[in-house]
């Protein structure tokens, strides 16, 4: 049986795509409950532990759709690089997910609080190199030779920015569960937490805009 790779990959990246935006709201339901001050420790603890859960399955896609997205590109011609380029690209990424897996499991600790920095620290690198190349491209037509790609990659790049904030707010989760774990109530930090929860909330209506439209330039292609 024969089966066209090229197939293949567009239906993982579809896959990557659909997890990235249903994981997102899930991620946004479950996050709910963490800032409710009435609820026991115990229980909105409960709660984060289910955010956390459901995030690896988008946090993963967001990074498999780098590859994926790159691949693709090249096999329809609209973005040079293939080959042992393709090749260096993958093995990056699966280093990139073995990194993110591995702070999903030591999430709560000083090392998964490291590992999850040192993941940030890489979107540094890949998003203004997507940012830049996707503007140039829409300027001067090259090196992605489509413009609908090239609004993609630029595009991808900004919510790259959106995703990392919310990664932010999660550690913030994280720490602020921590001091009240050893320090008991503390006003100061609810509030805090109130706060940038509203804030995220904001930010994730744009970041699911942002994904729909994404999928509609790759999908339709409109120019």
């Amino acid at each position: 049986m024969y089966l066209d790779t090229h197939l293949v990959l567009k239906w993982l990246h579809i896959i990557a795509m659909a997890y990235w935006l249903g994981g997102e709201w899930g991620v946004f339901n479950a996050s709910r409950p963490i800032v409710d001050s009435s609820l026991s420790l115990d229980e909105r603890r409960r709660h984060m532990e289910t955010a956390y859960r459901i995030d690896i399955i988008p946090r993963t896609g967001i990074i498999l759709l780098l590859p994926l997205g790159l691949h693709l590109g090249h096999n329809l011609g609209v973005q040079p690089l293939g080959g042992p380029w393709l090749v260096g690209m993958w093995i990056f990424v699966a280093f990139w997910v073995a990194l993110a897996l591995s702070a999903f499991f030591k999430r709560g600790t000083d090392i998964g609080i490291r590992l999850t920095k040192i993941d940030e620290s890489i979107r540094y690198v890949v998003i203004p190199a997507l940012f830049f190349t996707g503007v140039y491209s829409l300027i001067t037509g090259g090196p992605l030779t489509a413009y609908w790609y090239a609004a993609k990659a630029t595009l991808f790049s900004g919510l790259l920015i959106i995703g990392l904030i919310l990664r932010f707010v999660m550690r913030d989760w994280v720490m602020a569960f921590r001091q009240l774990i050893s320090g008991g109530p503390n006003p100061a930090i609810e509030a805090r937490l109130t706060t940038i929860m509203a804030f995220s909330r904001k930010l994730a209506y744009v970041y699911w805009a942002g994904i729909i439209t994404m999928a509609f330039l790759g999908t339709v292609k409109p120019f």
